[in-house]
């Protein structure tokens, strides 16, 4: 098997020609990507779920909107913390992915990173690909690859998300950003 470049940190944004609904105009955060496969969490799908409903001790320190999101179609029983840590050193509880985001262990008191935490979004499920599987989706263009900027993962205004990531492109990407929700309706 050819080396897998890892994409760990840098978002996916659906095409408009991507048919598949769990991934209908998504933004993905890429978590882990190396040559056993990937996951990521679409940073733009909340639910009308309360953080304090599912992890009270948690609610305090998530973002607005303080909702669980669904980070994918895999395993919606299962909860991933994702926070924003400024700085070098990261509290106990928390273990960096790529520059300042990092994966929070919901099992640790909150106490231990409320000092630290510049921002926290919980997600119910992820989205995953086995080996080859994204790569296979980039080569049939179903995905577009850009840089991730922290405040992605907190963005205040999750619905608008997939239009603003490819607005703030610097190429004929950011035309994209204007595409139709219902291109019939031209």
């Amino acid at each position: 098997m050819t080396e897998v470049s890892s994409l760990t940190g840098r978002l996916l944004v659906a095409t408009p020609a991507l048919a598949d609904p769990n991934f209908d105009r998504a933004v993905v955060l890429l978590l882990d990507h190396d040559e056993e496969g990937t996951l990521g969490v679409v940073l733009n799908r909340p639910t009308p779920v309360g953080v304090g409903d599912i992890l009270e001790s948690w609610a305090g320190l998530a973002g607005e909107p303080g909702v669980v999101f669904q980070g994918g179609p895999v395993s919606l029983d299962s909860a991933l913390g994702v926070a924003v840590i400024p700085g070098d050193e990261g509290p106990l509880g928390w273990r960096r992915v790529y520059g300042a985001i990092g994966l929070v262990d919901l099992e640790a008191p909150p106490e231990l990173l409320a000092a630290a935490l510049g921002s926290l979004r919980i997600f119910a499920g992820y989205a995953g690909w086995g080996p080859g599987q994204l790569e296979d989706e980039l080569t049939d263009g179903a995905w577009y690859v850009v840089e991730s900027e922290p405040g992605d993962v907190s963005s205040p205004e999750p619905e608008s998300l997939w239009r603003a990531v490819l607005r703030r492109q610097r190429s004929e990407l950011a035309m994209v950003a204007t595409y139709p929700d219902d291109p019939s309706l031209n």
